[in-house]
């Protein structure tokens, strides 16, 4: 069962280094861009949009359609980017260990 305990104790750890690193993660960030940089997109670790920047030159009402796909362009790429970012850092918290649920 000493066995057993040590497993314990090193799961507590690996639990312990894991909510720490989603915390850091929360303040690590991400930033994407379509149309040539005219619309930029910035996501955190947490996989939340912390900001978008559009320049006025990209803003025509006669074409809103062009700017909604530059706006949806930038925050999927942002959030991949995001992802591959926790992805990234779990796998080095974890060994490189595909532990279903953690990413």
């Amino acid at each position: 069962m000493k066995g057993m305990g040590n497993m314990m104790k090193q799961a507590q750890q690996l639990q312990a280094k894991m909510m720490k690193m989603q915390e850091e993660l929360g303040e690590k960030t991400v930033e994407a861009a379509s149309g040539g940089g005219m619309v930029k997109v910035v996501a955190n670790g947490k996989q939340q949009i912390v900001s978008i920047s559009i320049e006025k030159e990209v803003v025509d009402p006669e074409d809103v359609d062009m700017l909604q796909d530059l706006i949806l362009a930038a925050v999927n790429d942002a959030l991949t980017k995001s992802q591959e970012m926790v992805s990234s850092e779990m796998g080095k918290l974890t060994g490189g260990l595909n532990i279903p649920g953690l990413m």
